[in-house]
């Protein structure tokens, strides 16, 4: 019981640490492209590297996992993400910023889907609660970051330390995992994966169902993270405001994540849920083309969102018999899913530096959400409906 407490604390705080080095960026964009003298699509880049890093380590990280165990990889990336974080205290050109977040997206890359198979090796029987847990905490990390970049600027007085600060939660991190997991896990336990065949499900259709499902959610969400405080600011709202809308998107998510584990003991259709969270971010933005409150709109976004992040990730475990399968969708959900996500913030900058305006950006979110519904009823089909769903559209 002790060991699985430790597990558990050590995976919260490792998760706090996926969302940082990308959530500190949005509030302070306006400082960092004064200084620096960049574009709102190079900007773009800034969170999109990452996510593009998620996207195509992941593989790499189911194989290194199988070699060197989950436990110990998981804690080597706390570092990385530590590092690529602390070094943008010293960050002097727009290309040392963006490696800065190529080193911090391969970190995140690697944590990601081994989260998923040490959920499913340690915890099978409690993988709805525990992907809560992990989904608060990320969250979590996201909302702080968010929330806090800009008094941590003025504290500072410099958005270059304000960036550097989160590197402190990844070396804490780092070393809670180290006496919390890898010191408790007995040896056997930790080399379990090893040795095991480490494909990832490219030829499953199921498998690449569940992947575009993964991929229009994180598409939406990055673009939400990346530009929202901006969308609000060319409505005639002040930087103020805007920033409190989009802490308003990102806190308003852990509440949800708390309680979507004792939603799903009731009513345990995958389906139903992640309909009604595209259902609520559909209805966030057309509140905000309607010009409504925007915190309004950002709630709505926001509770949408909180509620498809943790059922996307349940999906390739649900489909799965042990921790490795486990890993091995995750990993390819995630490398397709966030390489389609990647591009969310960068169309939302081209279109922007395109019109000087987000109001065509919205009207394309809207689209990406309508066609993400029907692809989540196809994702949760049963196993029969599946296969003739996607002979059909090989047809």
């Amino acid at each position: 019981m002790k060991k699985n407490i430790l597990m558990i604390i050590a995976l919260f705080i490792a998760a706090l640490n996926l969302r940082p080095a990308i959530n500190s960026i949005s509030p302070l964009i306006e400082s960092i492209r004064g200084e620096l003298v960049m574009s709102a699509a190079i900007a773009s880049l800034l969170t999109s590297i990452p996510v593009f890093c998620m996207g195509l380590f992941s593989p790499v990280a189911v194989k290194a996992g199988g070699k060197w165990g989950i436990e110990r990889i998981i804690g080597l990336s706390l570092v990385v993400i530590g590092v690529g974080t602390v070094i943008r205290m010293f960050t002097n050109s727009v290309s040392f910023l963006i490696i800065s977040s190529l080193i911090a997206g391969i970190g995140i890359a690697f944590i990601g889907p081994l989260l998923s198979g040490f959920i499913k090796q340690y915890f099978p029987k409690n993988v709805p609660s525990l992907i809560a847990i992990y989904s608060v905490a990320l969250t979590l990390g996201a909302a702080s970051s968010s929330a806090l970049s800009s008094p941590l600027q003025k504290t500072f007085h410099s958005w270059k330390s304000s960036l550097a600060f989160w590197s402190i939660i990844a070396f804490v991190a780092a070393i809670i995992w180290w006496f919390f997991v890898q010191l408790q896990v007995k040896k056997s336990a930790q080399t379990d994966l090893a040795g095991a065949k480490t494909n990832l499900p490219w030829r499953n259709g199921k498998a690449w169902i569940l992947t575009l499902s993964f991929g229009l959610m994180a598409m939406l969400f990055y673009s939400y993270t990346a530009w929202l405080p901006q969308m609000i600011q060319g409505m005639g709202y002040t930087k103020s405001y805007a920033e409190t809308s989009f802490t308003v998107f990102v806190v308003i998510q852990i509440p949800v994540n708390l309680v979507l584990p004792m939603l799903l003991k009731n009513f345990s259709s995958r389906r139903l849920w992640l309909v009604i969270g595209s259902l609520l971010e559909l209805a966030g933005l057309i509140l905000l083309v309607l010009h409504v409150e925007p915190w309004i709109a950002s709630a709505f976004i926001g509770i949408g969102a909180g509620g498809l992040f943790p059922i996307n990730l349940l999906l390739p475990i649900d489909a799965t018999n042990n921790a490795h399968e486990a890993a091995s969708w995750s990993a390819m959900t995630q490398s397709a899913g966030y390489v389609i996500g990647a591009f969310g913030p960068i169309l939302l900058g081209w279109v922007h530096d395109a019109t000087n305006s987000f109001s065509s950006a919205i009207f394309g979110l809207i689209a990406i959400i309508l066609l993400m519904i029907i692809i989540q009823f196809a994702s949760t089909r049963k196993k029969s409906q599946t296969t003739n769903f996607v002979k059909k559209l090989s047809l």
